[in-house]
C-alpha cells in the first residue's frame, strides 16, 4: 500500500499543475501549488527515481520521429517547411517549440529533493535531474539561440522573473555546461540500456560542446575553442573507460543493420535506447518507410554518391558515375550504402528471399531500411517494437575525430582509435590523414563551403563519415546549422537515374523491375513491379535523367539558422525580443 501511495503522489504532483495550464497560458505561469504534496512526498530514495523516472518525457521516447526526413539526408512524401523556406512566425502562446512545461517540472524537483536525508540517492537523482535540464536547454538554444534562463519554480506573481528578457548565451550555454558536468560527477558509472548514468551524461555534453564549438567558429562567434575542447574530453574519457564498443556481431555485411533492425538493444554500443513492447509501447518508424501514402522516405542522390567505394576511394572519381543506373552504382560499395537503402536482391531482415523493387514506397526510389524490422505485424501503424537508439558510442568516435581536427590537434594515432574503427567494422581502408589533406575530395568540396585551412581535406572526411554513419538518427539537420551550411537548402534533391523511358533491370537477373513512362504503360514487360509516370516524378532531362523530386526551397543566412518566437508570447513579454529577420 505504502507503494501504491507513493505512486499516486507522484502522479498528483506532476499532473495538478498541468490540469491548470490547460486554463492557462503557460507553465511558467502557474504558482508551485505543491508545498504540501511536496513535504508529504519527497522522503526516500524511491521518491526521487519515481519522480526523475518521468522526467524521461523530455527525450523524444513517446513519438518517436528522430530521423533525416527534413534534410538533404532524406526526402518523404513531401519537403518539409524548413526546406521549403516556407516557416513563419507562430500566433499562439508556447507554440513552435517555444514551451517551458517540463523545466518547471525539473525546477521543482530540484528545489525539493534535498528533503531526502539519503546521500546516494539524492547525489544520483538530482544529477539526473540536472542531466535533463542541460538536454532541455540545448534544445532550446539549437533552435532559438539565447534563451531565458530559469533555475527556479516561478510563481505566478513573480512578475521580473516572468517577464524576463532572454539571458546571453554565454550565461545559458555556461549554465548548461555546469548542469551536465553535475550529472557527470554524480551519476553513478552503470550500464544501464533504457536509463541515465555517468555515460550518457558524457556523450550528450561532447554532443553540446561539440555543437556549441562548432557553431560558434563557423558563425564567427567567441570563445569556440574551449567548446570543442571540452567537446573532445568528453569523448576521450568516454572511449577510454572502456564501458562501450563498436556492435561487431554478424561481420561487415550485417552488424550495421542488426543494430538498428533488432527488437532489443544491448550495451554493447548503445548507450541509451528507448524501450518499446506490444501491448505497453510502440513506434511507427517502420510504417514510415514502407507506406506508400505515409513516409514514403528516400535516400538523396547526393547522399548516396557520398558513400566510398570498397577500396576506399570516392564513388564520384569513378568514370560517368553521375549516369549510372542503380545496379551498377551500389556495386563494390561502403557495406553501409546497401545496410542504408535497399539494394539489388534486397531481403528483409530476417529472411533470405528477395523482395519485389518496390519504388512507390519511397520518392527518390533508395528506399531507406535502417531500422525497418522484420516484415509483418510491426510494419503496421504505431506496430514497430524494435527498440530505438538515442545514443550510441560511434557518436563519440565521431566527435572526437571532429573536434580534434577543428581544433588542429588531430594526428593519425587520434583517426586510428576513432574513424578508423568505425571503417574497421565495414572492412573499409583506414582514412589516412596526411593523405586526406593533401588531396581533398572536389565532391566534398563542393557540399561544404565554409571548410578551409591545412585540415580542410581531414575535415570533409570525417564529415563524411558522420554522413554515412549517423544517417537517418535525426542530427543531420543540427549539424548543417552548426557548420554554417544553410544554403544546402536551395539545392535540388535528386533520386535515383534512368537512361530512358521503357523497362529497367534492377537486380541484373534479366528480369526487368521498373518501367518508367510518360502516362503509357501498354509496353509494360508483366514481371515489372514498379511504375514510374513521369508526369508525376520528373526526370532532370525529360524522358531521361535522375528522379527530381524538390526543385531547391530557400534559406535566408540571416534569419534561417534559427526559429521565431510566438508572437502572443513576444507581446505578452515586452523584453522579449524576437530573432533577427522574423
Amino acid at each position: 500500500m505504502k507503494k501504491i501511495r507513493r505512486i499516486i503522489q507522484v502522479l498528483v504532483l506532476l499532473i495538478t499543475p498541468f490540469i491548470i495550464a490547460g486554463c492557462e497560458a503557460d507553465i511558467l505561469e502557474q504558482p508551485p501549488g505543491d508545498a504540501v504534496t511536496a513535504d508529504e512526498f519527497f522522503n526516500t530514495g524511491a521518491d526521487l527515481e519515481a519522480y526523475t523516472n518521468d522526467l524521461y518525457d523530455v527525450l523524444p521516447t513517446k513519438s518517436v520521429y528522430i530521423d533525416d526526413s527534413d534534410s538533404d539526408n532524406i526526402l518523404g512524401v513531401s519537403a518539409g517547411e524548413r526546406l521549403r523556406g516556407a516557416r513563419i512566425v507562430p500566433t499562439d502562446r508556447g507554440s513552435g517549440g517555444w514551451s517551458w512545461g517540463y523545466l518547471r517540472r525539473i525546477n521543482y524537483f530540484l528545489e525539493n529533493y534535498d528533503r531526502v536525508d539519503d546521500a546516494a540517492a539524492t547525489a544520483q537523482y538530482s544529477g539526473i535531474a540536472r542531466f535533463f535540464r542541460a538536454y532541455f536547454y540545448f534544445e532550446k538554444v539549437k533552435r532559438f539561440g539565447a534563451v531565458p534562463w530559469y533555475s527556479e519554480v516561478i510563481n505566478q506573481n513573480d512578475e521580473e522573473l516572468l517577464t524576463k528578457a532572454r539571458d546571453s548565451r554565454e550565461l545559458v550555454m555556461d549554465s548548461i555546461m555546469a548542469d551536465i558536468d553535475y550529472a557527470i560527477e554524480n551519476i553513478p558509472a552503470n550500464k544501464e540500456l533504457n536509463r541515465i548514468t555517468k555515460y550518457t551524461a558524457l556523450i550528450l555534453k561532447a554532443r553540446i560542446a561539440l555543437h556549441e564549438g562548432t557553431f560558434r567558429k563557423y558563425h564567427g562567434l567567441d570563445d569556440h575553442e574551449r567548446f570543442i575542447e571540452e567537446s573532445s574530453s568528453a569523448a576521450k574519457e568516454l572511449m577510454d573507460s572502456g564501458a562501450y564498443t563498436l556492435y561487431t556481431s554478424g561481420g561487415e555485411e550485417q552488424a550495421y543493420l542488426d543494430l538498428f533492425a533488432m527488437e532489443n538493444q544491448n550495451t554493447t554500443e548503445t548507450i541509451l535506447a528507448v524501450d518499446y513492447e506490444f501491448g505497453l509501447r510502440t513506434h511507427d518508424l517502420a510504417y514510415r518507410m514502407t507506406a506508400p501514402t505515409q513516409g514514403r522516405w528516400g535516400l538523396t542522390k547526393e547522399l548516396v554518391n557520398s558513400y566510398l567505394m570498397t577500396d576506399g576511394t570516392p564513388f564520384t572519381d569513378q568514370s560517368g558515375y553521375e549516369t549510372m543506373g542503380f545496379y551498377e552504382e551500389m556495386q563494390n560499395r561502403d557495406p553501409r550504402l546497401t545496410q542504408t537503402t535497399a539494394g539489388p536482391d534486397f531481403a528483409t531482415y530476417g529472411s533470405q528471399d528477395p523482395e519485389p523493387v518496390d519504388l512507390d514506397i519511397t520518392r527518390t526510389g533508395y528506399r531507406v531500411i535502417k531500422g525497418l524490422p522484420p516484415k509483418g505485424p510491426q510494419w503496421g501503424s504505431g506496430g514497430s517494437i524494435n527498440d530505438v537508439i538515442l545514443f550510441r558510442f560511434a557518436e563519440a568516435l565521431l566527435i572526437y575525430a571532429e573536434a580534434k581536427a577543428e581544433l588542429g590537434t588531430l594526428t593519425q594515432g587520434d583517426l586510428d582509435i576513432s574513424i578508423n574503427k568505425l571503417r574497421d567494422r565495414v572492412g573499409l581502408p583506414h582514412l589516412n590523414m596526411a593523405e586526406a589533406n593533401a588531396d581533398p575530395d572536389p565532391y566534398q568540396e563542393s557540399l561544404y563551403e565554409n571548410v578551409e585551412g591545412p585540415n580542410k581535406g581531414v575535415i570533409l572526411e570525417i564529415r563524411r563519415e558522420r554522413r554515412v554513419e549517423m544517417v537517418n538518427e535525426g542530427l543531420r539537420w543540427d549539424d548543417l546549422m552548426r557548420w554554417k551550411e544553410g544554403q544546402k537548402v536551395e539545392e535540388p534533391i535528386k533520386g535515383i537515374y534512368f537512361s530512358e523511358l521503357g523497362a529497367h533491370d534492377f537486380n541484373n537477373d534479366g528480369n526487368f523491375d521498373v518501367y518508367v513512362h510518360d502516362g503509357d504503360t501498354s509496353g509494360a514487360p508483366d514481371e515489372v513491379t514498379t511504375t514510374i509516370n513521369i508526369n508525376e516524378r520528373q526526370l532532370t532531362e525529360g524522358t531521361s535523367g535522375n528522379l527530381l523530386l524538390f526543385e531547391g526551397g530557400s534559406f535566408d543566412e540571416t534569419r534561417d539558422y534559427y526559429y521565431p518566437i510566438p508572437m502572443e508570447d513576444l507581446e505578452l513579454n515586452n523584453n522579449l525580443e524576437q530573432n533577427p529577420g522574423w
